[in-house]
């Protein structure tokens, strides 16, 4: 029963995390810092490259919701357990996105130009994604252990 109410959390926390400050950037520090979200962030892709924003948008919302959905509709015996390794495979798409965030940041924090300060948000998505995985392992492991 814990396991179900953590993964239908998730389903919750992601929108939270969705729209919640990844970070601020600047191009100097004497000028503010805008906040930039996983939302504000694929609104600016859908203007300036489209074909990007919808792999973005696969991997920072569709891949972890629909990995999270499927682990639920599993535990509540809604979804057939062999599902198990298509849900991991998106679980690492959405893995994917935050690796990106990162190297994104890395990269912007080496131009001197460039004021970047990790906010909440982005440990509340990479807490979503880690939480998403490690439920979908601990799912796979009670199925196998119930006949």
């Amino acid at each position: 029963m814990t396991l179900r109410l953590a993964t239908l959390s998730l389903l919750i926390l992601y929108p939270i995390a969705w729209f919640a400050p990844l970070m601020r950037a600047g191009l100097l520090p004497i000028f503010g810092l805008s906040e930039i979200s996983v939302i504000t962030g694929l609104q600016s892709l859908w203007v300036s490259d489209v074909a990007l924003a919808l792999i973005v948008t696969a991997f920072a919302l569709f891949a972890p919701y629909i990995k999270t959905i499927g682990t639920a509709l599993i535990q509540w015996d809604l979804l057939d357990p062999r599902a198990q390794p298509a849900l991991h495979v998106l679980g690492k798409l959405a893995m994917a996105d935050i690796f990106l965030i990162a190297l994104y940041i890395t990269l912007a924090k080496g131009i001197s130009y460039a004021t970047i300060e990790v906010a909440w948000g982005l440990y509340l998505f990479t807490g979503c994604i880690l939480a998403s995985i490690t439920l979908g392992l601990l799912t796979e492991r009670q199925q196998k252990q119930t006949p």
